[in-house]
């Protein structure tokens, strides 16, 4: 496991607000996936008030719930909020307004193949850890990890009774970069049978150059 130590989640964030800035400012297109939770919003709220010049940015949601977008549980009502992507960044993410989320996940599938397809200069993606090992919508034991190809998957969770949409570990795998950002010692556990090899969803995830663990000091304990 390739690692990164930050005394606090507060300099995580800012680290991992400058690598993102780092990527977008020596790449002429830059596809960024973006993960929900509260340590990536924290990276997007500094991302947001950087001079960044968003122009050759597309970006896309690694997951979403099954809620209305405009709910407060929803992933890219987080993302348009602490990002302000209305207006200037290109965003793509499910559309749940529709009836079945099997049909979300197919529309989903054919919008991220085109942008895949256009070949950009960098694919970017920022992922979270949940203290189970999920990672983006992909729980353990559940049917999204044992499908194959690129595609966005309706899956089911049965411990939380709701359906989740999430990009495949493919898809995931199809990024020059994946960023884990990991905060808090209820995470330490897990992140310490990652590094030994244990198998859980979030340490499943490939990439073509390199997947990097930025870690506070609560979730690099146990290392």
């Amino acid at each position: 496991m390739e690692h990164l130590v930050f005394p606090s989640a507060d300099h995580l964030a800012t680290a991992a607000a400058a690598f993102i800035a780092n990527e977008i400012a020596t790449s002429d297109q830059v596809l960024l996936g973006l993960a929900g939770g509260s340590t990536p919003m924290a990276t997007y709220r500094r991302l947001a008030a950087m001079p960044i010049d968003w122009n050759g940015v597309t970006s896309w949601m690694t997951d979403e719930r099954w809620v209305s977008p405009r709910d407060a549980d929803s992933n890219q009502a987080m993302v348009r909020e602490s990002l302000d992507t209305i207006g200037r960044i290109r965003f793509l993410a499910p559309n749940t307004r529709l009836r079945y989320p099997t049909a979300a996940a197919r529309r989903m599938t054919r919008s991220m193949g085109c942008l895949m397809n256009r070949r950009p200069s960098r694919s970017v993606t920022l992922l979270g850890m949940g203290d189970d090992g999920h990672t983006a919508s992909l729980f353990p034991g559940t049917r999204a990890l044992s499908i194959e190809g690129a595609v966005y998957v309706a899956n089911w969770v049965p411990h939380l009774d709701t359906w989740r949409l999430t990009a495949s570990l493919s898809m995931l795998a199809a990024s020059d970069v994946v960023l884990f950002l990991v905060v808090g010692e209820n995470k330490a556990e897990v992140v310490a049978q990652i590094a030994a090899g244990d198998d859980y969803p979030a340490g499943g995830v490939k990439a073509g150059e390199r997947v990097l663990w930025m870690l506070d000091e609560g979730a690099a304990s146990l290392l």
